[in-house]
């Protein structure tokens, strides 16, 4: 089991340390989205090294897809497959039974759905899904849950929650028979149960309350920013989190921007992934001190600057805003591979300050200025 040590508290922001068979990670931290087991722009594990990356986060249900979990056990596992030796975590896919709606059919004993690549029949349940992220090997395997909506009804969100409980039983006892296997990767994985619940403050805790006493290595809040307001996204974590043990590091999925880690931090969160450095990098739009930017914007075309002064990532460290530009406008790779390695720098960056504000007692002075800057643009 993975030992979580609190070092520094302001509030309920917690800096903390969780020690894994794959290294120790240093928490507030944000996790480098690897769908397919590769971060989308061009972006090597080599890359990640060198901009203080410390977890990668792959998708359960895409590997599943292809090349297949079975052909990534036969290469060693994840690790050895991209050639990455700190932590990884797996997201289950449950949250593909969010977004893949329209091709599933959820039930007692799983979700039944077809594939998004060749449409072929896919069955995945709690032992199937924890099978998987065995042979995938990960750190960290997250329990597989449904992802409600966050405009489900009351008594439909309540079901889901039920169901995602029993699941959760389910995923444990698997992990725990797989761990045992001679022939398993990674006998020392950690399994991360899921607070579900809409929008609900009261299914939302009855449900905390009912994973906690199953004593995982952690617990992450999901089924949020999944369309309802940052407003009650916070709200959600402020009442929730409480609930939830101190002494186990908590992850909010799939959040988020800038501005929502740290207010996540702020009410206790310690473990984030998001694909916006990603997706937004690829795009052309960057992340600064003073806000984002749209290097496709004609004003760039004679910018000599980098991306952002003081920047230590590969991108500002040798190239300008004009030259980049050019990249994105000639459709060459190397402006989208430039803009995510900016991207994911500025978080993992952001993080580290995160980190050094917690323990000198300064956090809220530090969100509020690095919140004040952001709003510039």
């Amino acid at each position: 089991m993975g030992k979580y040590r609190i070092l520094a508290e302001e509030g309920r922001a917690k800096r903390a340390e969780f020690e894994t068979v794959h290294g120790t990670i240093q928490t507030p931290v944000f996790m480098n989205v690897g769908t397919a087991a590769a971060i989308k722009g061009a972006v090597s594990t080599m890359d990640l090294q060198g901009i203080k990356t410390q977890v990668e986060l792959s998708n359960t249900y895409h590997l599943h897809v292809r090349p297949g979990d079975e052909v990534v056990k036969k290469m060693g596992g994840l690790h050895k497959f991209m050639v990455w030796d700190k932590p990884i975590l797996t997201d289950s896919g449950g949250f593909q039974v969010f977004s893949l709606a329209g091709l599933r059919r959820i039930k007692e004993e799983g979700v039944y759905f077809n594939s998004h690549v060749d449409g072929r029949k896919i069955f995945m349940g709690p032992e199937e899904s924890m099978q998987i992220q065995s042979n995938l090997a990960s750190t960290i395997a997250m329990a597989f849950d449904e992802c409600p909506s966050s405009v489900a009804d009351r008594k439909y969100v309540q079901d889901s929650v039920d169901r995602t409980a029993r699941w959760l039983q389910r995923c444990k006892v698997k992990m725990q028979e797989l761990n045992q296997r001679e022939d398993t990767i990674n006998p020392h994985q950690m399994l991360f149960g899921i607070n579900q619940g809409a929008i609900y403050p009261d299914i939302r805790i009855d449900h905390a309350k009912r994973i906690t006493e199953m004593d995982l290595d952690g617990y992450a809040v999901g089924g949020l920013a999944v369309g309802e307001s940052h407003e009650e996204m916070y709200h959600i974590l402020e009442e929730v989190v409480p609930y939830l043990p101190k002494d186990k590091p908590t992850y909010l999925m799939g959040v988020g921007t800038p501005a929502n880690i740290l207010e996540g931090v702020e009410r206790g969160i310690d473990f984030f992934d998001c694909v916006y450095p990603t997706r937004n990098g690829r795009h052309g739009h960057v992340y600064t001190n003073e806000g984002k930017l749209n290097l496709f914007n004609q004003k760039y075309e004679l910018d000599p600057r980098p991306i952002e002064e003081g920047c230590q990532c590969p991108a500002c460290r040798h190239y300008s805003r004009a030259y980049i530009r050019h990249l994105l406008k000639a459709k060459e790779m190397l402006g989208m591979r430039l803009c995510v390695l900016h991207n994911l720098y500025f978080y993992n960056n952001m993080m580290e300050e995160i980190r050094a504000a917690l323990e000198e007692g300064r956090f809220a002075s530090y969100k509020r200025a690095k919140l004040e800057g952001m709003m510039r643009r």
